[in-house]
């Protein structure tokens, strides 16, 4: 619990603590601030995240104890869609690894290659044999979430990379694979980093043709 309070103080949530809680009643404290975080908005809760994503409220951390300590994240199809796609595709990566994961589904919804929406990014191809790009959408098994903890925390960083956060970690990837694998087109593509069990390119430049 004390992890949670600095995060929240880092955070400048503007919670007051009386003088007697600070002369020794912390579990009052701890208490006191639990109901308050509970009764934010979900427009406070959406600031909250932009806050964080954007640096005005501390630099983002890319470890379990800085997204433990956000806010549960609730939101639309968007959010349901990069969570689920992050489960499914990055549930045993690191912290980071997930991040990246996430990263490369927002610069594809970026791109003008690719579907303008999170949904139609993580949902292309579906349907048609080998053209899905995300495995688990056509892979015929159902997809099922037993993990609540993990879901919840993919949630939280579903969230921060719908909040317009820099996209630094993966410098531009539209790609990845993991290390078991190697496809034909990693071949030609240039690697931008490698996280986790993941390595991740960008598309080769396109150049006309006189």
């Amino acid at each position: 619990m004390r992890r949670l309070i600095s995060t929240l103080f880092a955070m400048s949530l503007a919670f007051s603590v009386s003088a007697e809680t600070t002369s020794g009643d912390l579990s009052g404290m701890i208490r006191k601030e639990e109901a308050n975080f509970a009764r934010l908005s979900s427009a406070r809760v959406d600031a909250l995240f932009r806050r964080v994503s954007t640096g005005r409220a501390g630099t983002i951390q890319y470890t379990r104890s800085f997204v433990d300590g956000l806010p549960a994240a609730q939101g639309g199809a968007s959010l349901k869609c990069l969570s689920e796609a992050l489960y499914f595709e990055a549930r045993g990566e690191t912290i980071k690894g997930q991040f990246a994961v996430a990263e490369v589904i927002m610069n594809r919804v970026a791109s003008a290659r690719y579907p303008d929406s999170v949904c139609g990014v993580i949902n292309q191809g579906t349907g048609r044999k080998f053209a899905c790009q995300f495995t688990y959408t056509c892979d015929g098994r159902a997809e099922v979430i037993n993990e609540k903890a993990t879901y919840a925390r993919l949630q939280k960083i579903a969230k921060l990379m719908l909040s317009d956060m820099e996209r630094p970690l993966t410098k531009g990837a539209t790609h990845y694979h993991t290390k078991a694998v190697n496809p034909k087109w990693s071949r030609v593509f240039p690697r931008t980093a490698t996280i986790g069990v993941h390595h991740f390119y960008r598309e080769p430049t396109r150049l006309s043709r006189n």
